[in-house]
């Protein structure tokens, strides 16, 4: 939830990069030759690599659980990564990468203690680290250097960098996020708007399968014959919660779209200040039983997708328990509290 009552830790990029590059150094110390390998293909390296099996299974047998439609099984003996058959080439290499990066971190002494070290027990630094693992095999920084400028990537240059490189699409957003000014993220979205992969900056995560369709930049990016767009706009998170204020840029990218979105600083404008309007913003509601109209942050009920009202507490589900709302106090009371057909309750009575 992308508010400061938010339980969920957003790892820093200082912190996941470090982490990342301690995860290269011990491939270098313990086995150099598998760290070559893998920067040739590591799908042939991760396949001949003892240590760990390769599973490539269909999309809908993974969990979600990562920001890559892949897994890590470790429970297994040995270990395994798995990837989804229905991704490119390029994005497996990435999946497995990413995956390995998680069979590292959960058996290297040395990176299990920097994760452990963190408030959440490294979750949310150990997904960021083995997608900043896997980019920095795929895309050396020369490369990175030759395509974005020191202000920062547009989406021009994510697509460019994708292009001249071969390297997965996700592979290049976790790069772009990477060299991004200001708090922000690098979205990956198929052609209906949803998060097929998302890198992150200094702010909430963007969940894998959430819908980005109906936020401004991102339709009339849709809707441009060019698929092209740029403006602000504030990300879908759960339940209507809107993020704060960014200003977006996207662009087609081989048939997905790329939205590159800041607070401030923007590469493509040339004055870009942060939002003086930044904080989340959640859905209004308006409760069904006494009619207060709120705003809320809470998730909902399960079962009638409305939170509970800070006036009655009840959600939209309907009471088990008759019930009649009072015209003087205008609460709504179990009949129990009026006498007969009284349209008063017995405290107003």
């Amino acid at each position: 939830m992308p508010d400061s009552r938010s339980e969920r830790v957003v790892a820093s990029r200082s912190a996941a990069r470090a982490q990342a590059h301690s995860i290269v150094a011990a491939l270098e110390r313990d086995d150099p030759a598998l760290l070559s390998a893998l920067m040739k293909d590591p799908f042939a390296a991760l396949e001949a690599h003892a240590g760990v099996v390769v599973r490539v299974v269909p999309e809908a047998q993974t969990d979600g659980g990562c920001s890559v439609a892949g897994a890590y099984l470790a429970q297994e003996t040995p270990p395994v990564l798995v990837a989804t058959a229905s991704a490119s080439v390029g994005r497996r290499r990435f999946t497995l990468l990413h995956e390995f990066g998680h069979h590292l971190q959960q058996t290297q002494v040395s990176l299990m203690t920097t994760l452990l070290t963190e408030p959440d027990r490294g979750s949310a630094l150990e997904d960021a680290a083995c997608d900043a693992f896997a980019a920095a095999i795929l895309l050396p920084e020369s490369l990175i250097a030759a395509h974005f400028d020191p202000r920062g990537p547009t989406s021009d240059d994510v697509v460019g960098l994708w292009q001249s490189s071969g390297a997965s699409r996700a592979a290049v957003c976790v790069r772009a996020s990477e060299s991004l000014p200001s708090p922000g993220h690098v979205l990956l979205l198929d052609d209906d708007g949803v998060v097929e992969f998302a890198a992150s900056h200094g702010l909430p995560p963007v969940r894998r399968g959430s819908s980005q369709g109906q936020i401004p930049v991102v339709r009339n990016a849709l809707y441009d014959p060019r698929r092209h767009a740029a403006g602000r706009t504030r990300i879908a998170y759960r339940d209507g919660i809107r993020g704060c204020e960014l200003h977006a840029q996207a662009a087609d990218m081989g048939g997905h779209l790329v939205v590159v979105a800041v607070m401030d600083n923007a590469p493509w404008q040339r004055f870009s200040p942060p939002s003086l309007d930044n904080g989340p913003q959640a859905r209004s509601w308006t409760c069904e039983h006494c009619g207060h109209e709120f705003a809320a942050f809470d998730r909902p009920c399960g079962d009638c997708k409305a939170p509970a009202c800070p006036e009655c507490g009840r959600c939209s589900c309907r009471s088990r328990v008759e019930e009649r709302r009072c015209d003087t106090c205008f609460l709504v009371l179990p009949v129990s509290a009026f006498d007969g057909q009284s349209r008063r309750c017995v405290n107003c009575s």
